[in-house]
């Protein structure tokens, strides 16, 4: 399941349970969507309640990135499980995005608040 909200810096993701295409294409959606709006946005992904996702999911994730990882700024990830830290680390690696980890949403939120440094 997923929960997508907007914010002044771009868009607050949160994940619950299992990470399914469907959830990806909500949030592909919701990101074009703000790029066209906004720009650049920087991105929290609370992957804190993430038990698992699917293959075909991570599949289209892979994608995504390497057409879009231009289209958005920073991202905050909050992330408890050692093995999905270990997957949005790997994920991180195919993207020349500023990722940042977190272990509280308020501190991801403090950072993304924040202006970018030139």
């Amino acid at each position: 399941m997923i929960s997508i909200r907007e914010q002044d810096y771009g868009l607050d993701v949160a994940l619950f349970n299992e990470f399914s295409l469907a959830d990806f294409k909500l949030f592909e959606d919701a990101l074009v969507k703000r790029v066209a709006e906004q720009g650049k946005p920087d991105v929290l992904l609370d992957l804190s309640e993430l038990v698992d996702f699917t293959l075909d999911m991570a599949l289209e994730e892979v994608k995504f990135v390497r057409a879009h990882e231009q289209d958005f700024g920073r991202i905050a990830l909050v992330v408890n499980d050692v093995w999905i830290k270990l997957a949005a680390h790997i994920a991180g690696l195919l993207s020349h995005n500023h990722l940042e980890y977190f272990d509280t949403v308020e501190e991801a939120q403090a950072w993304l608040a924040k202006p970018v440094a030139a």
